[in-house]
């Protein structure tokens, strides 16, 4: 990703996730969700907005939906904040690597429950 479009993604990284807590939707609330990641497209006519929320993948596809409805919402709010010709066409995508660290986590704690608990080594 060239220097300039970088730069951009986390320019409008920065401005939806500042402007998730003003939108206002009662579907968002109790579900902490949060921008992972942003990539602009080299051409700046699309974006690709990754959100990863708490409370698994349906919940976290729910907020994407109300996001996605709200782009218009977004896409003015950049657009009075960062200078450019032209918004891009914000997609948000679910982000699930919170439930995939939560899975991986509990399996560890689980091995690490099974084998009594210690990381020690016993020698002969």
């Amino acid at each position: 990703m060239p220097h300039n479009t970088q730069r951009l993604s986390e320019d409008i990284k920065r401005e939806i996730s500042a402007s998730l807590r003003e939108l206002g939707d009662e579907r968002l609330e109790g579900g902490f969700a949060s921008v992972s990641r942003c990539e602009v497209s080299n051409e700046l006519s699309h974006c690709k907005i990754y959100i990863s929320a708490h409370g698994g993948a349906e919940k976290t596809e729910e907020i994407v939906n109300v996001l996605q409805g709200a782009s218009g919402f977004f896409k003015k709010r950049i657009n009075g904040r960062i200078k450019m010709r032209k918004i891009p066409e914000l997609k948000f995508i679910p982000d699930n690597t919170l439930d995939y660290y939560d899975k991986i986590n509990g399996i560890l704690e689980n091995t690490k429950r099974g084998t009594g608990g210690t990381d020690s080594v016993t020698s002969d």
